[in-house]
């Protein structure tokens, strides 16, 4: 075993929430009060001069605003910084063929203000670990008096001791829909296992098949998107019936969709995880897709089909390899992102480079050494050929790059399990 520090977010519940709940309330309302006026003032800026301002040009507008000063200063630059960075995100969108994607829109229920996270930065709370208390910070506005502050008495999970942690960098008071809750955003010492082999797998991230797997004993394994897929056809036609996008319906609707990709991306990188513990992998290799919405050559965005572009936005890949990092680090696995460059289309067989060897999404076909494969699990194959290449061709047989093992995320348990196999 050996010592690694960390970073973990761990949920408490408030025990005194009648005493608190409306004071808490009203920094909820003042961040979203505040982020309504930064929405506002992006809109002003765009329109004179074409430009969206970033988190320091934002905070430098408004720091002397009245609005500033209902959070803690460090609160305010966390709603404000949340604020540009939505803005960016949907910027890049837009300007890479999204037509779906849509500016971060104003904070409201009819004419209320919601009840928005809260987030208190170290000179923002002061955390008593002795008594399982915690004291966040007012906005001079909502002072009683100088010294006023909240003091939440909060209960973590039995297996979480907060005076354990190296350090808590952040608490957040989140508002679950029903009540406040407190998150610790911590660094942790963590005791992590021996890698169990120096084997490799490549890892290769899709619109299609969310991840394809490529072990080195050459060994295939395929993850379809089929349920979520159906996730997100049955909420979009529930959400649509809502009166609109922003009811409370649509809302609980949004956020059970979000809870169960959640699980899924959870589950999934749970299970890759065992399956390279039990296939002796000590380091798994990913296709980094930073550059997957960047522009061709001529200046026009990538084409990835008609649904492809239309997914490829709805997918949280780095969502999903942070999650792969941290349970495979538990595991002594190492997690290493690999360009992609080229491995959609070349032979990880011979080598031979050729784009129209893929001959449809899930099919590719070489024609120099003959060899058919599916196209995922050939793409995955020469992400992790880039780190370590295989051993000669004539060693080992092609045969499970054209028929790898299809694992699908069985509802009602919960799980992956194997896709049965048809026999004639």
């Amino acid at each position: 075993m050996a010592e690694q520090v960390v970073t973990r977010t761990y949920t408490a519940s408030i025990r005194n929430q009648p005493q608190v709940q409306d004071d808490l309330d009203s920094l909820g309302f003042a961040a979203s009060k505040l982020w309504n006026v930064g929405r506002w003032t992006c809109d002003r800026v765009w329109g004179e001069v074409g430009h969206i301002p970033g988190h320091n040009e934002l905070t430098a507008y408004l720091k002397n605003h009245e609005r500033y000063d209902d959070l803690h200063s460090q609160s305010s630059q966390r709603v404000l910084q949340e604020l540009a960075e939505a803005f960016k995100g949907w910027y890049g969108k837009q300007r890479n063929g999204d037509t779906r994607a849509n500016p971060p829109g104003y904070r409201k229920h009819g004419d209320d203000h919601p009840r928005s996270t809260v987030t208190f930065k170290a000179d923002g709370f002061k955390l008593d670990t002795q008594y399982n208390r915690v004291r966040l910070s007012k906005g001079s506005n909502l002072k009683d008096y100088w010294s006023d502050f909240i003091l939440c008495e909060y209960q973590t999970r039995p297996d979480v001791d907060l005076s354990t942690v190296e350090s808590v960098q952040q608490a957040r008071a989140v508002w679950t829909g029903s009540e406040w809750e407190l998150h610790f955003v911590c660094k942790v010492e963590i005791e992590v296992s021996e890698a169990p082999g120096q084997k490799t797998v490549g890892v290769d991230l899709g619109i299609n098949n969310f991840a394809a797997l490529a072990y080195e004993d050459g060994y295939g394994e395929l993850y379809p998107l089929n349920c979520l897929k159906q996730d997100d056809y049955f909420f979009s036609k529930r959400i649509a019936r809502c009166d609109n996008s922003d009811s409370e319906q649509a809302t609980r609707l949004n956020q059970k969709k979000s809870r169960r990709r959640t699980h899924y991306f959870h589950t999934l990188s749970k299970h890759i995880v065992q399956r390279c513990v039990e296939e002796g992998v000590g380091t798994i290799l990913v296709g980094d897709l930073s550059g997957i919405r960047d522009k061709e050559e001529n200046g026009e965005s990538k084409n990835w089909g008609k649904h492809g572009n239309l997914d490829l936005h709805s997918w949280a890949f780095d969502r999903f390899t942070d999650l792969l990092e941290y349970k495979a680090e538990m595991a002594g696995i190492a997690v290493n992102e690999v360009s992609e460059c080229d491995t959609s289309k070349s032979c990880s067989c011979c080598g031979r480079k050729r784009k129209a060897n893929r001959v449809e999404r899930g099919l590719y076909v070489c024609d120099e050494c003959g060899t058919v494969a599916n196209a995922d699990v050939n793409g995955a194959e020469n992400i992790r050929q880039k780190v370590s290449p295989s051993p000669r061709p004539e060693d080992r047989s092609n045969g499970w790059l054209a028929q790898p093992s299809t694992f699908l995320f069985d509802k009602d348990t919960g799980a992956f399990a194997p896709q049965e196999q048809v026999t004639s």
